[in-house]
């Protein structure tokens, strides 16, 4: 108790210091603490003597305890383990991250020593307290551990049965259960808050697990009791609108709901397996703006060309990359900077991912017979200026969009390639002749996202020998300025957070059409665009790293699929 009441002295006495409190106040407050309990902190706030973000200033100018906003924070699984729901809750602290043996702990009152000792015992680790806001602690307390007591909910509550021969009825019985439906929209409500782009959730030989693909990665959230697999497969089948009573084929479906004041759509889709059937949920923000054309990594002098390009009237402009690179944002950046009254874009996709006004927008539906070739087709009768095709997956629906971009029509959609010259040689795979692609063509953009070095926790780091990396690549400044993440609770101790697009851009000139025509192979047609400036995947990605945006390993492992040279 005595050290209890040193330690309250010690912020009333730290608030003085600061001339935030007076004397008095200090005396007024520990009488009316001795009178209701709580913490000095929030008794001094709720008398209106100091403000919260008062009492954090204060710490972190006489303590050195850094404030911490927990909202930015990306809090592993495994560390939350490490504290017992019950001991947060009580101490109002949640653990962040661990390096070695010290533990980093977000707290309310972080001079509560009482809250460290017993954290400390209950994890056998050192305690290292940062200060965040009572809003902040408590809701990243029920984000964090609301998954593992639903979890245990669901468990208590399962019925033992055999989902191989359950019926419709007793899975639909169990998807409505209060707990499976709370664990299925924490799951998508944690992931929407954590950024992730897909929710993968597959059943294991004893387990079900939870994993979120962020910034390109994937990372396991939460395992389940293998028993809760056929509740919340059928509940996410019931919030698709897919046939429950299923399991034999792959099913797609959509879901839209609001995750706050937040308007998301879900792209479902299942996949049997030999351990029962996998579901993935690809999260579109139906309110997230367009990024500008300039805010996706281009160098300037690429930049600058394919602006020069999307402004021309007409012709085929290309985006290349695998899944998942950016292709999509690529070209609606590239709409969003031509959009204006006087031009007429029309759109088919599969999905639509953003929301564009004065763009006439159609979603790809299978069912009712709208593919992208007689959505196509029939966007050609709507008097169209600009056409985008989310993507050419056959010869129709290529040789339709040569045929737009050969009659005035300026045609962009995207490609399945490693790199830019690539796409030449898949057009060609799919049925398109060469002497079509040839005056058809405008240009292809290749592009990869890369991460970015945590702002937080960045550090220089030259490794050795580095020069030879940099051994001819243009960069647009001389000085290399190698960076690296150390790791931090903003980062989830991975030293990267966010991406950004490297691209290389293919220009079609006189040389490369006679090229095209006489069916060069892809190396021949890369080694005669280099003659004119063109800058392939790799190098695009060291100048980022000579930048100091992102590190030499990661150029390398998002690269390795592509020459570079």
């Amino acid at each position: 108790m005595a050290l209890s009441q040193q330690k309250r002295k010690m912020l009333g006495e730290m608030l003085i210091a600061e001339g935030l409190l007076t004397s008095e106040q200090l005396e007024q407050a520990l009488a009316e603490q001795r009178r209701h309990g709580g913490r000095i902190g929030a008794v001094l706030k709720s008398l209106g003597f100091v403000t919260e973000e008062g009492i954090i200033q204060a710490l972190g100018r006489q303590t050195g305890i850094p404030h911490q906003v927990l909202s930015t924070v990306i809090i592993d699984s495994d560390v939350i383990k490490l504290v017992p729901e019950l001991l947060a809750r009580r101490h109002q602290a949640i653990p962040l991250h661990k390096k070695g043996g010290t533990l980093t702990l977000a707290m309310v009152d972080p001079l509560n020593v009482v809250a460290l000792d017993d954290i400390a015992r209950a994890t056998g680790l050192q305690i290292q307290p940062v200060v965040s806001t009572e809003q902040d602690v408590m809701r990243a307390i029920e984000r964090q551990y609301g998954m593992s007591s639903t979890i245990e909910e669901a468990v208590k509550r399962l019925e033992p049965f055999e989902e191989d021969e359950a019926s419709a009825a007793q899975m639909e019985r169990l998807a409505e259960e209060t707990p499976v439906v709370k664990f299925v929209t924490t799951i998508i409500t944690q992931a929407v808050h954590e950024g992730a782009s897909d929710i993968h959730i597959e059943p294991d030989v004893d387990l079900l697990r939870v994993r979120y693909r962020v910034d390109g990665l994937l990372r396991e959230i939460t395992t389940a009791p293998k028993g809760l697999h056929g509740g919340v497969l059928s509940r996410v089948k019931i919030m698709a609108d897919l046939d429950i009573s299923e399991k034999r084929v792959s099913q797609d479906g959509r879901i839209q709901m609001k995750v706050g004041e937040r308007e998301i759509d879900l792209r479902v889709a299942t996949l049997p397996t030999i351990y029962g059937e996998k579901v993935v949920l690809r999260i579109l923000d139906k309110r997230q703006s367009v990024i500008k054309l300039s805010e996706l990594g281009f160098a300037p002098s690429a930049y600058n060309e394919v602006e020069r390009l999307i402004t021309r009237p007409y012709g085929l402009f290309l985006v290349t990359g695998p899944t998942g690179s950016g292709k999509t944002t690529t070209l609606c950046a590239a709409l969003n900077t031509i959009n204006t009254v006087v031009r007429n874009i029309v759109t088919i996709e599969d999905p639509v991912e953003y929301q564009m006004k004065l763009i006439s927008q159609v979603q790809v539906n299978v069912k009712a017979g709208v593919t992208f070739a007689n959505g196509l087709r029939s966007i050609l009768r709507q008097d169209p200026d600009v056409i985008m095709v989310g993507e050419i997956r056959d010869r129709e629906t290529a040789m339709l969009a040569i045929q737009a971009a050969l009659t005035g029509h300026l045609v962009l959609s995207t490609l399945h390639t490693n790199d830019a010259p690539g796409a030449i040689a898949r057009l060609i795979d799919i049925g398109v002749e060469p002497f079509l692609i040839a005056p058809a063509l405008l240009g292809v953009v290749g592009q990869r996202l890369i991460r970015k070095v945590c702002p937080s926790c960045r550090k220089p780091h030259p490794p050795a020998g580095f020069e030879k990396a940099f051994e001819g690549v243009p960069l647009e400044a001389k000085a290399v300025t190698l960076m690296m993440g150390a790791g931090c609770s903003a980062c989830r101790q991975t030293g990267y957070s966010g991406r950004i697009g490297i691209f290389e851009l293919l220009t079609m000139n006189d040389v490369l059409r006679g090229l095209i025509v006489n069916r060069a192979p892809a190396p021949q047609i890369t080694a005669a665009a280099m003659q004119t400036g063109f800058v392939p995947l790799r190098l695009a990605g060291l100048a980022k790293a000579a930048a100091g945006v992102t590190s030499l390993e990661e150029v390398y492992r998002v690269t390795q699929d592509v020459d570079g040279e």
